[in-house]
């Protein structure tokens, strides 16, 4: 059986790819605004896990909606949750497993348990989170065992994580989008699988 997993390109989509592929045939999803974009790195770590990746293209005028919904509330967890909930509900129309590499301490993005229930009952697709139940040090040590990362600022690495290109189009406004961002806040990129 088919699983759809959200892909970041990052350690924990990476590694819940790798748990899930034990019992389902994993394809990983990219999502981005601009249909041009091309994420080579993203590209390069779906091969270094040996999964099939496919690029999705978001609705057209949603990123300037995430944008301003982000300038209007002053931060972006709104904005992030409501996108990573439109990637969860798109594939939940083509596969019927679906999943992502959101941990147990995950604030953002974060399906509530009513709108995973929702979902279940509306589409029958069953939404699957193998990383849950593991605290971000379990995960580190699992991904220090099984995958070679590199690390940086979101902006300064490039994943196919949804702020980078919200925070391009606010740049784009003429206004700095650091500010509505938490500082320091680091992503992942996986560059390898060990051994």
């Amino acid at each position: 059986m088919k699983a759809g997993v959200l892909y970041s390109g990052g350690k924990d989509s990476s590694l819940a790819a790798i748990m899930l592929g034990t019992y389902y045939e994993v394809e990983l999803n990219t999502f981005v605004f601009d249909p041009s974009r091309r994420i080579p790195s993203v590209e390069n770590a779906a091969q270094a896990l040996g999964y099939s990746l496919k690029v999705r293209v978001f609705r057209k005028g949603m990123l300037n909606a995430m944008a301003d919904l982000v300038q209007s509330s002053g931060f972006p967890n709104d904005a992030i949750n409501c996108v990573h909930r439109t990637a969860v509900e798109t594939l939940a129309r083509e596969y019927k497993t679906v999943g992502d590499g959101t941990r147990f301490n995950d604030r953002v993005p974060m399906l509530t348990r009513a709108e995973v229930q929702s979902l279940g009952h509306r589409t029958g697709c069953a939404y699957v989170r193998p990383l849950l139940g593991y605290v971000r040090p379990a995960v580190d040590h699992l991904v220090d065992r099984l995958l070679e990362v590199k690390y940086g600022e979101t902006g300064a690495i490039n994943n196919g994580d949804y702020e980078a290109e919200i925070r391009d189009v606010i740049r784009k406004r003429g206004i700095d989008p650091a500010p509505l961002f938490p500082a320091h806040h680091d992503q992942s990129l996986v560059v390898g699988r060990k051994a």
